[in-house]
């Protein structure tokens, strides 16, 4: 038993032993277990706690960078605020406006037998200052929408939710509401400056669009007084003339308003017009440099100074008088509004000095009307300016109108008896005028005295306008030739111009221009030049749609000026390239080159100008493709030619296989190439006569160019001899004579061969070559003379014919 006992303690102390050996093993399994997990545990809890800190400096930091953008934005309002606003002129220049306009209203109401020139008067005032007012209102309007957008980006502060976030850290807590607080001090600052200045504004807004209002009331009233008026002229605001009429007050009440509306007036204008004095006067100094530098240099130059003077009659002996005319008559065009008797008074100043000129110019019996014709013009000038109706107003200018036929007429046979001299179409114009005034003397007597007046003052002012255009052409076209002149010793490019084609092309012009300008001028006499310009410019704007595209009138014009203008450009650079190569001593290939090159600038030109037009003139490009289409079918069937020689221009243009100064030969027509066009080209041939030549036929016939690479030319020249001549001494004659000539090529060198025998002759061949191809005719004249010369010397005799 007690081994029993010994064996079964034995069996329990191994199975404790392997029990605490498995425990220990398995312990020593699980604790790297849970090393790993309170590792990753910990990793957890300091990534977390990095995110949190994260989170924390990231929002503090766009809460900083916030106020700080609201800080700029804050401080550049009240910079701008504080450099102040752009409405000073507006604040100090509106009450004189509104003055201005009650008084206008006024003297509109009291008026009743104002004259058609005083409204117009008043009317001019008050579109001067509805321009002015609507300029005012687009600046204060760009004013305004700044300061709206100001009072936005203020407001947004406000209502910003990011801001009222509060950082829980006390240091930051701190810190962010330190510059909370400053910043919304700086808010409200500039929350008061721009309501403050924004109301202003608004003010002041509000008094401009006032005005304005009262502007348009009174142009209504005052358009509506002119249409009264001319139902009234129509009807008659007189009785006939023998009737007394006493509802039109006298002449002194007439004077008296007058002088006090025009003085203002004149005074307003010159303060308020600076910078058009300055050009003005800059415009009188540019001419009178230019007429009194080039006079001065004609003198001085010129060996018969008699030949001048007969050239520039007008600037030689008058020069002040030219430059004042010239000034007074084209300076008045540059302002917008300026008031009658500023321009009645540069009116009488170039009727002045066109009386000086035809006194020493015209003859003596044009003189004589002229100077009657002007104590008749400064009296219209004088009861034009008047601003009401009067009787006396009325007889003076029946008396005027009576006196006016009277010396036309008078004048008229003189120029019937003695036409040498006088001005062109003289008696057309003195017909017209005689027409104008005896209308406006039937129109008077019948009580129709505004209409009376105005006929009579534009029959007497325009044609003072009319001479006074016809001198400043003259002195212009003088003033040209004074400036060729004095450059004609200087290699310039005013060297190269043609005087007379210049001369006559831009009188040309010149009479254009003048011709707009009396229309222009009449119109205003008339006093319709409102009316004209507000119809044609509502027929020139107005939309209108054929087939689904819209145009205007106005379009089309700038259309066709676009081309005009490119057209006479490509024109313009072909002459300067066609003179420039006339000029030139040589031309070269190169410089061949380069003329014919012209066709592609014009060509150029024209195509950048089509697409200017197109552009400028607004029509849609999508319908331009259409009528591009219907061209092509146009052309497929009835342009076939057209289009032939202008490809067969753009070939020569870009091939150049003949160039502008080649000789050539195109169906036994030859000649010298003087144009290259895009459509046909121009050759002249020996005898001055030019041809013109498709360019199809340069393209599809046989053309010979005998200057393509080189202006070198072969001269055969076949000479006989009696038979029985001694070959070798007629071979060396001509031999020893071609040796010596200067005139002919040494390579390659002349040849004399025998070319033909027959039982009568010896034919010799002689070939030789010159280097220049405009002289070949000559070199075998020369030739020639010299082998009759040898043939007497050396006794050879030629067959007889």
């Amino acid at each position: 038993m007690y081994k029993s006992l010994k064996v079964t303690a034995l069996a329990l102390l191994v199975l404790f032993t392997f029990s605490v050996q498995y425990s220990f093993a398995q312990t020593k399994k699980k604790k790297p277990k849970s090393l790993r997990e309170t590792e990753r545990k910990l990793k957890h809890s300091r990534d977390s706690l990095l995110q949190s800190i994260s989170k924390t400096d990231t929002s503090i930091n766009s809460l900083i960078q916030r106020l700080e953008q609201y800080k700029t934005t804050f401080n550049q309002i009240n910079n701008s605020l504080a450099d102040g606003l752009d409405t000073a002129d507006e604040s100090q220049q509106l009450p004189i406006y509104i003055k201005r306009i009650g008084k206008i209203q006024s003297l509109a109401n009291t008026k009743k037998s104002s004259t058609l020139r005083y409204l117009f008067i008043l009317r001019d005032n008050l579109d001067r200052m509805q321009d002015d007012l609507e300029g005012w209102q687009s600046d204060l309007d760009d004013v305004n929408t700044k300061l709206v957008q100001n009072q936005h980006d203020i407001l947004k502060f406000t209502s910003d939710s990011l801001l009222k976030i509060i950082p829980t850290d006390s240091l930051l807590k701190y810190t962010y509401l330190t510059q909370l607080k400053e910043v919304k001090g700086l808010w409200r600052k500039t929350d008061s400056a721009n309501r403050g200045n924004l109301y202003k504004v608004n003010l002041l807004q509000n008094k401009v669009t006032t005005a304005y209002s009262n502007i348009l009331d009174a142009t209504d009233q005052i358009d509506t007084k002119i249409k009264r008026f001319a139902t009234r002229a129509e009807s008659g605001e007189f009785g006939y003339i023998w009737e007394n009429n006493t509802q039109y007050g006298d002449i002194n009440t007439a004077l008296n308003g007058t002088i006090r509306l025009n003085k203002i007036q004149l005074g307003f204008f010159i303060s308020n017009e600076t910078v058009m004095h300055l050009i003005a006067l800059l415009f009188l100094v540019l001419v009178a440099v230019w007429i009194g530098y080039n006079r001065l240099r004609a003198a001085g130059q010129s060996e018969h100074p008699e030949t001048i003077q007969e050239h520039i009659n007008f600037i030689y002996a008058n020069p002040i008088v030219s430059i004042i005319l010239i000034a007074t008559a084209i300076a008045p065009y540059f302002y917008g509004h300026p008031p009658v008797i500023f321009l009645e008074t540069f009116f009488l100043i170039s009727l002045v000095c066109t009386l000086l000129l035809v006194k020493k110019s015209c003859p003596k019996s044009l003189f004589n009307f002229l100077l009657l014709l002007f104590i008749v013009a400064l009296i219209y000038s004088l009861s034009n300016l008047l601003v009401q109706i009067t009787n006396f107003d009325r007889l003076l200018i029946l008396l005027m109108s009576i006196i006016s036929i009277f010396i036309a007429i008078w004048f008229y046979k003189k120029v019937n008896k003695a036409p040498e001299g006088h001005i062109p179409n003289t008696r057309l114009v003195l017909k017209i005028f005689i027409a104008l005034q005896f209308l406006s003397l039937i129109l008077n007597i019948a009580g129709r005295f505004s209409l009376a007046k105005i006929l009579g003052v534009t029959a007497v002012f325009n044609l003072w306008m009319a001479l006074s255009l016809y001198f400043i052409i003259q002195i212009i076209i003088q003033g040209i030739f004074l400036q060729f002149h004095t450059k004609k010793e200087e290699n310039t490019f005013v060297t190269w111009i043609d005087y007379n084609i210049l001369q006559k092309k831009f009188k040309n012009t010149l009479n254009i221009f003048a011709t707009l300008l009396w229309l222009f001028y009449l119109l205003q006499n008339l006093n319709i030049d409102d009316w004209v310009r507000d119809n044609t410019t509502d027929l020139l704007n107005q939309s209108r749609t054929i087939g689904g595209a819209s145009f205007t009138f106005g379009g089309f014009v700038i259309f066709i000026i676009v081309i005009w203008l490119s057209s006479l450009l490509s024109k313009v650079i072909s002459y300067f390239y066609d003179i420039s190569a006339q000029h030139a001593n040589d031309i070269s290939a190169l410089k061949k080159k380069n003329r014919a090159s012209t066709l592609l600038i014009r060509i150029g030109v024209f195509t950048g100008g089509f697409l200017l037009a197109v552009a400028a003139s607004g029509f849609p490009l999508d319908k331009l493709t259409v009528i591009l289409s219907a061209f092509g079918v146009g052309i497929g069937f009835g342009l076939q030619n057209v289009t032939n020689n202008l490809v067969s221009g753009m070939i020569l243009a870009f091939e150049k296989p003949i160039q502008i100064g080649d000789i050539i030969e195109v169906d036994s027509k030859s000649g010298t190439v003087k144009e290259i066009g895009i459509r046909s080209s121009k050759l002249t041939t020996s005898d001055g006569a030019e041809v013109i030549i498709p360019n199809a036929d340069m393209i599809s016939h046989h053309v010979t160019n005998w200057t393509m690479s080189s202006t070198s030319r072969r001269i055969e020249i076949l000479i006989s001899v009696v038979y029985g001549s001694d070959i070798e001494k007629v071979r060396t004659s001509l031999t020893e004579m071609l040796s010596k000539r200067d005139d002919i090529m040494t390579n390659p060198l002349p040849s004399v061969f025998v070319n033909n025998i027959t039982d009568k002759s010896v034919d010799f061949r002689i070939l030789v070559w010159t280097a220049d191809l405009s002289t070949s005719n000559t070199v075998k004249s020369h030739i020639l003379a010299d082998i009759y010369n040898i043939f007497n010397r050396d006794d050879i005799k030629t067959p007889a014919k």
